[in-house]
């Protein structure tokens, strides 16, 4: 008799075919309700598949990650469903679920508008509210081809035929008048999705992402569970807003970017402060942890990266120049190679290992123009890179130093909330699989001992090796990749590396690739999205600024300048002919830190009036202990 075990371990005979609807009445009434889909021996179904052997089934809830996917999913079928109900004519191409809601790409002429988007809101609640049910059907290529042809689906049909032709086709019915091609699964009726949704904007796409073919609309849209769930999403999409680097960068005159150069930011001078306070922070840490800082070229031949294997791996994405004497030279998408040649220059011993060198090297990697956002995705950026070579013993040890000094430095800019991610061999990779063997097995050892919890990646290993991709969480609880850790024991062997060992062989030495930041630019934007502009005091641009209230009050405010300035402080003095309210809005909106504030009684009593950036409580103190106070905020958190 065959069976079906649950997840629970739970074991339930049957004595013919039996469909997920009746399997969960069969479990429990609240199950029967709350139950979405199945998965059926690893592979997700319709909750009316039919089970005709022995399976291990999983019942799948709103709970579950994919039960939010299918409502997503479902969403997203409905709001095409609901186009087409409202504009006829329009053709709908493709629909997927992405993070945290869905997109469909249509073909119309006249552009959607916000208007238009409140129409299909309401539309899609009707569909809802009707509870139209779901059907599956699977038909003939040939068939399929011809019917969306036929009914002016001429996108649908293309993609139809591109599918290989040994896969099923199967066709989605919602209701009795639409219909998609779809390989589900999805829910059993409209009702199911709920009303936590919301089309959130309209944007431009091109058809497949192709810029030669032609531009269609695509709507995207936030479903969720419950409306809780999407209040607090459609909140954090508020605060995002309003922490935009790009708008904040702005209003505090850190950079701005060109058409001549695009996906290369145009720093100005507070905002290369910024950077260079950065870069001054990571140089101590490094320092203080063993690390050589080195430089090597932008330009380098075409040879070295195709010994590296990067050409044929990257070679797509880097800028080339030819020479009048026909070589080519790539500019360096990253730093790897370059450094090897360092450790190349002279005879190295076991003894010089761990050999720690850093690197805060520019590199360029071409990026579709689509794809560029601000600081955060960029054609031009620094990595705060360094690669350490080590002995195979060496794995776990520098594996640990490097992650404890990622948390530590994380920790010191405010991110306390950080999860690790270990990604093992991909598919397309160079090197022996037993080299793949140890890398990964050391890397492994080396987490485990840090006793932090971890997520796996399978197959998202870079070319080289495995690697530990750190997230940090921001304030608004949104995830940020930015640190990495990988093994390399593949590009030293391809380049030359060697060092004696103790026995006086020579021996190719293990590298750890490693970036605190990843991106400078990048970190710098998450950095101001994550204070809302509000930077840490030793970290900002601008520290204070000194106001006088009157003109005779300008040379009382030029001597405090000056003392701020000898200790450090990054300050101004603002001696224009404005009202007192008004440098002080003007300054609060650039994110100033401080605003020292000196009139007639606080030159007679030489002293100062402070306003803290956020607070419109002013405190007026002695400028000798002001002073003493305000150095100790512009220590760097070395410790």
């Amino acid at each position: 008799m065959p069976q079906i075990q649950l997840l629970d371990g739970k074991k339930i005979p049957f004595t013919k075919s039996i469909s997920g609807f009746e399997l969960t009445k069969k479990i429990s009434k609240s199950l029967e309700k709350s139950a979405l889909i199945m998965e059926v021996d690893g592979l997700l179904k319709d909750l009316s598949h039919e089970i005709t052997k022995d399976s291990k089934v999983r019942i799948i809830t709103s709970k579950d990650k994919e039960g939010l996917e299918v409502i997503r999913h479902d969403a997203a079928h409905i709001m095409a469903m609901a186009v087409q109900e409202l504009f006829p004519g329009t053709q709908v191409t493709i629909g997927p679920v992405i993070e945290n809601g869905f997109y469909y790409d249509f073909a119309r002429k006249e552009p959607f508008t916000s208007e238009d988007l409140q129409k299909i809101e309401k539309k899609m609640s009707e569909i809802i509210d009707r509870d139209v049910k779901t059907k599956r059907e699977v038909w003939k290529r040939s068939e399929a081809i011809a019917h969306f042809k036929k009914i002016g689906e001429k996108y649908k049909a293309e993609i139809i035929e591109s599918i290989p032709k040994n896969e099923e086709l199967s066709i989605y019915h919602h209701g009795d008048t639409w219909h998609d091609l779809c390989r589900g699964p999805h829910l059993a009726s409209s009702s199911k999705i709920g009303k936590a949704f919301k089309l959130t904007k309209v944007s431009g796409a091109y058809w497949r992402g192709d810029s030669n073919n032609e531009m269609l609309q695509r709507i995207y849209g936030t479903c969720w569970s419950t409306k809780k769930e999407l209040d607090d999403y459609l909140h954090r999409l508020e605060e995002a807003e309003k922490r935009d680097h790009r708008k904040l960068g702005k209003e505090m005159d850190l950079f701005h970017f060109r058409e001549e150069s695009p996906g290369s930011v145009f720093w100005h001078e507070k905002g290369w402060l910024l950077f260079q306070r950065l870069v001054e922070y990571m140089r101590m840490k490094q320092r203080l942890a063993g690390y050589k800082e080195i430089n090597t070229p932008e330009l380098l031949d075409k040879t070295l990266w195709e010994k590296s294997g990067h050409w044929e791996k990257f070679g797509e994405h880097m800028f080339t120049s030819e020479t009048p004497d026909e070589k080519t030279f790539a500019v360096k998408p990253m730093n790897c190679p370059g450094c090897v040649q360092i450790f190349n220059q002279g005879l190295k011993s076991y003894r010089d290992l761990p050999l720690k060198l850093s690197e805060f090297g520019k590199v360029h990697r071409y990026e579709p123009s689509g794809a560029l956002h601000g600081l955060l995705r960029v054609r031009a950026f620094t990595q705060d890179d360094a690669h350490i070579f080590c002995t195979e013993d060496q794995i776990t040890e520098e594996s640990l130093s490097v992650t404890n000094l990622i948390l530590e430095i994380y920790k010191n800019l405010g991110f306390k909330d950080v999860i690790l991610k270990y990604s093992d061999r991909p598919e397309q990779r160079v090197g022996d699989d037993n080299i793949w063997d140890k890398s990964e097995a050391a890397l492994l050892t080396a987490i485990k001992k840090s006793k932090l919890q971890y997520t796996v990646n399978k197959g998202e290993g870079a070319f080289y090796g495995p690697k530990i991709e750190f997230v940090l969480r921001d304030a608004i609880g949104r995830d940020w990749q930015c640190g990495t850790l990988q093994v390399d024991l593949n590009l030293p062997k391809r380049l030359g590396a060697t060092f004696v060992d103790k026995d006086g062989a020579k021996k190719t030495p293990v590298m750890l690739h490693r970036a605190l930041f990843g991106s400078l630019e990048r970190f710098i934007g998450i950095l101001i999205e994550n204070y809302a502009g509000k930077l840490p005091f030793w970290l900002s641009p601008l520290q204070a600024v000194v106001l006088p209230i009157a003109e005779e009050h300008n040379d009382y405010a030029k001597k405090i300048f000056e003392d701020l300035f000898k200790e450090g402080i990054k300050c101004e003095v603002d001696l224009r002919n404005q009202k007192i309210n008004y440098k002080i809005r003007e300054h609060s909106l650039s994110k100033i830190p401080l605003l020292l504030i000196c009139g007639k009684k606080e030159v007679s009593g030489k002293s100062i009036t402070i306003r803290k950036l956020g607070s419109e409580k002013q405190e007026t103190i002695k400028f000798v202990k002001a002073l003493q106070n305000i150095k100790s905020l512009n220590n760097l958190p070395i410790k």
